[in-house]
């Protein structure tokens, strides 16, 4: 009989736990609208949040995504946050129900050779400006995470740390991190040394091992600290046929 209450005592315990949790994240999801139901309420039909992901990478694109939320009033989606905060799995599946909730998203692209010609920070501000190219509508607001995007004629609300205060901006981060970490997946199909279905191009110390031993790959930024950038130093042909080859994203 005491076993018999303990469980049933266990069980209700739990549930007490789920519901506070659910009413919780419902109430955190909420406060992230804040911003873009002041936009809304002034007058803006179509907010856009941006972020990008790969800056810091010593390889592959850097890439931005603008996401516009379809119905904020009604938009809930749990967990969703900076996409840093999140473990792959439950990542991608956060993805897949962006995707499917919001119909207006643009993704940006930089590959590494226009990075190192016009340096990260002017690839970045690139990126988000494809970003907002590729959406179906232009949006007249954008919260962006960071610094402004210059020169883009729209207006705009940089805010630091956005993701964790702007659901737009958490979204975009999510489907920005997403759609790089694919494309870095399939880069270790064709470079399996670098293993960079692991470290997704940053310098990770197994990463910076193999440019040693391997030298660099032609989506490496030559520009970048810890990357290989003298052809001289190249010690054999296969190396040499490595870097030569040409198969980035640009």
């Amino acid at each position: 009989m005491l076993k018999k209450n303990s469980f049933k005592q266990k069980k209700i315990s739990n549930i007490k736990k789920n519901i506070s949790f659910f009413y919780q994240e419902r109430k955190r999801v909420e406060n992230l609208k804040y911003f873009e139901k002041k936009c809304l309420s002034d007058g803006f039909n179509c907010v856009v949040g941006i972020d990008e992901v790969g800056r810091g990478a010593l390889a592959g694109p850097v890439v931005a995504a603008a996401v516009a939320i379809n119905d904020i009033n009604y938009f809930h989606i749990n967990d969703i946050k900076d996409s840093k905060k999140l473990n792959r799995v439950k990542r991608e599946k956060i993805f897949e129900l962006i995707i499917s909730k919001s119909e207006n998203i643009g993704i940006g692209i930089v590959g590494p050779d226009v990075i190192d010609k016009i340096n990260i920070a002017q690839a970045t501000f690139l990126a988000m400006k494809r970003s907002i190219a590729a959406l179906k509508i232009i949006p007249d607001y954008i919260l962006v995470d960071g610094f402004k995007i210059p020169n883009i004629g729209v207006p705009q609300n940089n805010i630091v740390k956005g993701e964790d205060k702007s659901i737009s901006i958490a979204a975009a981060s999510i489907i920005a991190k997403v759609y790089r970490d694919n494309i870095m997946f399939n880069f270790h199909k064709k470079y399996p040394v670098y293993r960079f279905d692991k470290n997704v191009g940053y310098g990770t110390k197994n990463h910076l091992a193999a440019i040693k031993d391997y030298g660099i790959s032609p989506i490496h930024r030559k520009t970048f600290r810890g990357v290989l950038t003298d052809m001289n130093k190249l010690e054999n042909s296969k190396q040499k046929k490595l870097y030569l080859c040409n198969d980035i994203h640009k």
